[in-house]
């Protein structure tokens, strides 16, 4: 298999053979049985690291450039793991997809023709951005994803990737997606470098640009993130206005308060789900697949969605959805969405997910999610009763307008 050199219409593989082509690039067990001895051959790889990012060749966009078909025009049978009961596609199904393109674009980008298996462990660190250009995706028409790398920093990579959909005689865009991936050694306990990128063009070297003022844009936000720093002086206002909306003009009291018309306490806007991790939901590291996570944080939070709008949504925007750690088969993942702002017909959802240790009680944030849902009509205001829900709604906004509104 010789990935770097591969372009054009080379590039262009059926969906399913996506996650076997990663797991000859990394040499893991396709039974779960043989995983702990998987896991101890590649211990071996470390010597195969780079000692710097100098001492690796740079790599063109063009390198990692691929394409991926999912034939659901052309092969029906492969439809019914894609569909909804209302004969729509799973959105859930497609942010697997784009997980795993994600993780082979950047082993494209790191391939070695020397090596016979990557001693890197890439994994997805983060969801930066995935905008929806059409809300329909048609059941019966064949899918393709494209992408390639755009940036590269000394251990993480950044994917764009594609989707369009063969329709009237044409590929028509449905999506813009862009991860950020991580680059560990074998044993997924450290950073590992990675190839630099040279673009060429100007075309090439925009996106790079662009890449590096994500980047920039990410350091930002962490930085004035509300769990670390007070409201904005024109955010505090929204509270307070908030909070002078909700009180009781009988009692003028600051323990008594009254839901406005059409408007719903942030409380009642909550759905809840647990999943048991079995290993067949594990990724080449076997670990939980990180594209599993996010449909499953996906459909908890569309059915929020529909029930508070009363309606099937659409989904607008994908925004920032960060891993801060892998989830260990055998965890009890609990999935915690709240609908935290709304506008007009817009629904902003955040879905949180935890792992509980029965034994300990302890229990440790692995993911957090952003979706933008639109409704086909108004929906009630949210409201927020506390200090945290009110950060929330902050939080929500914040998400909302750098995605609808940017």
């Amino acid at each position: 298999m010789n990935i770097n050199t591969h372009t054009g219409s080379d590039c262009f593989l059926p969906c399913f053979s996506v996650r076997n082509q990663l797991r000859e690039i990394v040499g893991a067990s396709t039974n779960w049985s043989d995983h702990q001895q998987a896991l101890a051959d590649r211990v071996s790889l470390s010597n195969m690291l780079a000692k710097s990012q100098n001492d690796l060749p740079a790599k063109r966009m063009k390198d990692s450039y691929r394409e991926v078909l999912l034939p659901l025009g052309s092969e029906p049978q492969l439809r019914e793991k894609y569909l909804t009961f209302h004969n729509t596609v799973r959105f859930g199904r497609i942010l697997e997809d784009l997980d795993s393109l994600a993780v082979l674009i950047s082993y494209s980008h790191t391939y070695n023709e020397e090596l016979k298996r990557s001693p890197l462990s890439i994994v997805t660190a983060l969801v930066d951005k995935i905008d929806m250009r059409q809300h329909t995706i048609y059941p019966d028409c064949d899918i393709k994803f494209t992408g390639h790398v755009t940036w590269v920093g000394k251990t993480s990579i950044e994917a764009k990737m594609h989707m369009s959909q063969f329709r009237n005689g044409a590929y028509a865009p449905v999506l813009d997606a862009t991860f950020v991936m991580v680059s560990r050694d074998p044993e997924n306990k450290r950073a590992a470098f990675v190839n630099p990128l040279k673009p060429e063009g100007p075309e090439e070297e925009k996106l790079f640009q662009q890449g590096e003022a994500n980047k920039s844009r990410r350091v930002e936000l962490s930085t004035a993130s509300l769990l670390k720093v007070a409201p904005a002086d024109e955010e505090r206002k929204i509270v307070h206005s908030l909070f002078l909306n909700t009180l009781d003009s009988k009692t003028v009291s600051f323990r008594s308060r009254v839901l406005p018309p059409s408007s719903v306490w942030m409380e009642d806007a909550k759905l809840k789900g647990l999943e048991i991790c079995h290993p067949q939901e594990r990724n080449i590291f076997n670990r939980i697949f990180g594209g599993f996570l996010m449909r499953k944080a996906y459909e908890l939070g569309w059915a929020n969605a529909c029930s508070y709008g009363g309606c099937r949504p659409n989904l607008v925007a994908v925004d920032d959805i960060l891993f801060q750690r892998p989830v260990e088969i055998g965890s009890l993942l609990m999935l915690s969405s709240q609908v935290c702002y709304t506008q007009g017909k817009y629904i902003q959802v955040r879905v949180h997910s935890e792992v509980f240790d029965p034994l300990t009680s302890q229990h440790n944030t692995t993911n957090v999610f952003h979706f933008t849902f639109a409704s086909d009509r108004d929906v009630p205001n949210i409201m927020p009763m506390t200090y945290g829900e009110s950060m929330l709604y902050l939080d929500g906004k914040r998400h909302f307008n750098q995605t609808v509104e940017s």
